[in-house]
C-alpha cells in the first residue's frame, strides 16, 4: 500500500501546477518515514494519537523540525518495525505507532486473534461460529494526554469479536487478571484477552492472551497469533472503529463501556472463583485460639490498583477478620502516585506500606501487585523492630508445607507440586522428606500452568506452582499466578502460627531445619543490546567446551536450554526442558551445591542471575555472596560486556 501511495503521490506533485503544494507531496514521498507516519494517523481511529503524528509530520515538512523528526523516527522505526506479539501477548508503552500499545495496534492484534481462533475452528472440522467465543477483561491503565486506557483496548477488542459473529464477554468494570483467568475455563471460552501490564511503570499497557485451557499461550499458538496479526488483511481496520464508537457513545454515553459489558455475568463468574477457593480445600478451619494469644493484624496494599474488593472478599471467604487497607494506595490510579515502579519485588516498593502498617500495629503486610497475580508479604518483628521482606522463594517454601500439612498428606491422590527453573530447590527437598512430586519448569507461568493441567489429567492433586518473582497458584484454582486466592492461604497460615506462638519467619527456619537452608541471591544486569546478551551467552559456552571450574569453585555438570541443548548430566546430553534459540538459559551446578542460573527477561531489558546455595540449617549469606561476585565477575564480564548495574542492588 505504501509503494501505491508514493507512485500516486509523485505522480501528482508532477503534474500540480503550484510550487508550494507539489514541493510538499514531493517532501512527503521522498521521506519514507513521512510517508510511513501519514499513513498510520490515516487508519488510527484515535483522533488525539492521530492528530499528534500529522501535526510532527506537518512540523517537519514545513518547518524543517529537528525535534519533531527526532519524535517520528522514535515511533516509527524504518523495516515496518512492530511491538512484539510474545512472552506477555504485548507490552509497552501507551504511544502512537506501531511499537506503541495504542488503539490501532490494538485493533490489529484482535483482528488477527480473531482470524486465527476462527481458523483453528475450520480445521478442526468445526463451521458452528458459536463454536467459538471470547472473554476480555481490563484494568485501570490509562494515558489522559493520548487519550488511551485500557478500557478502550478492550471495547475495541469487543468490537473485532462481534464483527466476526464471535461470542464475546466483556467483563463489567475493572477486574482482577486471576478472575479473568477463572472466567475462561468457567464459561469455556475458546481465548481470553486481559488488557493489562501487570506492575510495570504507569506508561505501560498490555494485551495477555489466555488459551481455552486458562492458560496463558505457548508454543505454537503463540507464533500462529502472531504471524495472523502481520497478515495484510488484519493490519487494515476492518471496519470504521472511530466512527462506530462515535455512535456508540451517542447512543448509550451513560453505561458503562456503551452497554458492551456484561454485569450479570461478570458478577455470577466472580461468585463461582470465590466457591471454587471454597470447594479446593484451602480453607482451613482454625480452632480457637487461647486468651493470651493475640491473633496477627494485617494492612493491605493493592499498590494503586484494582485488588482492593477482591482481597476484602478474600478474606471473608477464608473466614478471616478484615485488614487495614493502605489508604494512600488503595484506590486504582493510573499514575500509581506514591510509587513509580508497583511491583512489591521493587526495593522501597513497600515502604509505605510497612509505615503505614508500624503506625497501625499491624503485624503483617500484604501486597498485590496492580493487576493482583502476584503477592508480595512483609512481617515486622515487635520485639527488635525490624521487617522481614520475604523473598518470593520464602514464600513459595511457605505455602508448600502449608499446603502439604493442611491437605496434601490427606489427599486420597498422589501429590504434586511445581516450580520454575530458576526458583528455589527447597520444594525439590521437601518433596523427598514428604514424599510428594515435585517438577521443574521452564520460566513463565504459561509453562508451570500447562505442566499442572498435564499433571492433573495424568491423576495426580497438584497443590501448588510458584515461581521466584512472586507468583503463586494454590490449590488447583488455575492454571495461572493468582494473588488472590494466595493471600488467603498467607493470611491463614499466619493466624494459626500466630495461635501457636510462632511467626512466618520463625516458621520459615523450622522449614529449613527440616529441609536445609536455601540461601539465594537474584539480580539483574540492566542491558539494551541483544547482541551483548548473545555474546555473553556464547562466552558461557566456550565453544562448548563448558568450564569444569569458575574461580576457585568446582562445576558439578552444566545445562544449556539454548538450540541445540545440553545437559552433561543426562545419559545422551540433551536436556529433559525445552530448548530455545530465542530464549536460551544457562545453568552451571557445582560440587558444593551451589546453582547459578543466567538467562536474558523475555518482557525487559534485563539479564537476570538466579544463584542459591544450600547448605546447613543456620546457613548464612555470607559463603554465597562471597561466590556471587567470583561467578558474576568470571562468567559474565560485566564492566567489558557494559552491563548496568540497577541503582537498586
Amino acid at each position: 500500500m505504501a509503494n501505491s501511495l508514493l507512485f500516486h503521490a509523485t505522480e501528482w506533485s508532477n503534474r500540480d501546477p503550484n510550487p508550494v503544494t507539489s514541493a510538499y507531496v514531493k517532501e512527503m514521498a521522498s521521506n519514507s518515514l513521512l510517508l510511513n507516519a501519514t499513513e498510520w494517523s490515516n487508519k488510527d481511529p484515535n483522533p488525539v494519537t492521530s492528530a499528534h503524528v500529522r501535526d510532527l509530520v506537518s512540523k517537519v515538512v514545513e518547518e524543517n523540525d529537528n525535534n519533531s523528526r527526532n519524535e517520528l523516527q522514535s515511533l516509527f522505526p524504518p523495516n515496518n518495525k512492530r511491538i512484539g506479539f510474545g512472552t506477555a501477548g504485548l507490552r509497552g508503552p501507551m504511544q502512537p505507532g506501531p511499537l506503541g500499545m495504542n488503539d490501532l495496534v490494538v485493533i490489529q492484534t484482535a483482528q488477527g486473534l480473531a482470524s486465527y481462533i476462527l481458523r483453528c475452528r475450520e480445521l478442526g472440522g468445526t463451521h458452528n461460529s458459536a463454536a467459538v467465543s471470547a472473554v476480555v477483561g481490563y484494568d485501570h491503565r490509562a494515558h489522559s494526554s493520548f487519550s488511551l486506557s485500557s478500557k478502550q483496548f478492550a471495547i475495541y477488542t469487543k468490537l473485532v469479536f462481534d464483527s466476526k459473529g464471535i461470542a464475546c464477554t466483556l467483563l463489567d468494570g475493572y477486574v482482577a487478571t486471576p478472575i479473568l483467568a477463572f472466567a475462561v475455563g468457567h464459561i469455556g471460552a475458546s481465548v481470553g484477552i486481559m488488557v493489562t501490564a501487570s506492575h510495570n511503570p504507569k506508561q505501560d499497557d498490555g494485551y495477555k492472551v489466555y488459551w481455552s485451557d486458562g492458560c496463558q499461550i505457548r508454543p505454537p499458538v503463540d507464533a500462529g497469533i502472531a504471524n495472523a496479526i502481520v497478515e495484510k488483511g488484519n493490519l487494515l481496520p476492518w471496519m470504521d472503529y472511530g466512527e462506530k464508537l462515535i455512535a456508540m457513545k451517542r447512543e448509550n454515553g451513560e453505561a458503562e463501556c456503551y452497554g458492551l459489558s456484561s454485569p450479570r455475568e461478570t458478577r455470577m463468574i466472580e461468585d463461582a472463583y470465590y466457591q471454587s477457593i471454597r470447594d479446593s480445600g484451602l480453607v482451613v478451619e482454625l480452632g480457637t485460639a487461647t486468651s493470651h494469644v493475640q491473633a496477627p493484624s494485617f494492612a493491605y496494599t493493592a499498590m494503586h490498583g484494582v485488588g482492593l474488593p477482591y482481597a476484602k472478599r478474600s478474606f471473608s471467604t477464608f473466614g478471616l477478620p478484615p485488614f487495614l487497607p493502605v489508604k494512600s494506595q488503595q484506590c486504582p490510579d493510573a499514575n500509581f502516585s506514591t510509587v513509580p515502579f508497583p511491583n512489591p519485588e521493587e526495593k522501597g516498593a513497600l515502604d509505605e506500606a510497612m509505615a503505614f502498617a508500624k503506625e497501625n500495629g499491624c503485624d503483617i503486610v500484604l501486597a498485590n501487585d496492580p493487576d493482583a497475580d502476584r503477592l508480595g508479604v512483609a512481617e515486622y518483628n515487635k520485639v527488635d523492630g525490624k521487617w522481614t521482606v520475604f523473598t518470593g522463594d520464602q514464600i513459595g517454601s511457605l505455602l508448600g508445607h502449608w499446603l502439604w500439612e493442611t491437605i496434601g498428606k490427606k489427599s486420597d491422590k498422589p501429590v504434586a507440586m511445581c516450580a520454575s527453573t530458576v526458583s528455589s530447590k527447597i520444594l525439590a527437598a521437601m518433596g523427598q522428606t514428604k514424599g510428594f512430586l515435585f517438577e521443574e519448569t521452564l520460566t513463565g507461568f504459561k509453562w508451570i500452568g500447562s505442566r499442572a493441567l498435564q499433571l492433573q489429567s495424568e491423576g495426580y492433586r497438584v497443590l501448588l506452582g510458584y515461581e521466584e518473582a512472586i507468583g503463586f497458584s494454590c490449590g488447583g484454582i488455575i492454571p495461572d499466578k493468582d494473588g488472590i486466592s494466595a493471600l488467603g492461604v498467607i493470611a491463614t497460615m499466619s493466624t494459626a502460627f500466630y495461635a501457636q506462638g510462632k511467626t512466618l519467619a520463625s516458621h520459615l527456619q523450622e522449614i529449613y531445619a527440616l529441609c536445609g537452608e536455601f540461601c539465594s541471591n537474584n539480580g539483574y544486569f540492566r542491558c539494551d543490546d541483544p547482541v551483548i546478551v548473545k555474546k555473553i551467552m556464547e562466552q558461557m559456552r566456550n565453544d562448548g567446551k563448558y568450564f569444569d571450574r569458575v574461580g576457585t569453585y568446582d562445576v558439578e555438570s552444566v545445562r544449556d536450554l539454548g538450540e541445540p541443548g545440553y545437559d552433561s548430566k543426562a545419559a545422551d546430553k540433551k536436556p529433559t526442558l525445552p530448548t530455545s534459540a530465542s530464549s536460551p538459559m544457562i545453568t552451571f551446578r557445582f560440587k558444593n551445591g551451589c546453582v547459578a542460573q543466567f538467562r536474558a527477561s523475555g518482557t525487559e531489558p534485563k539479564f537476570k542471575y538466579y544463584i542459591e546455595l544450600r547448605g546447613q540449617p543456620g546457613e548464612t549469606r555470607e559463603r554465597l555472596d562471597v561466590m556471587v561476585k567470583v561467578l558474576l565477575e568470571e562468567l559474565l564480564h560485566p564492566a567489558q560486556n557494559g552491563l548496568i548495574i540497577p541503582s537498586s542492588l
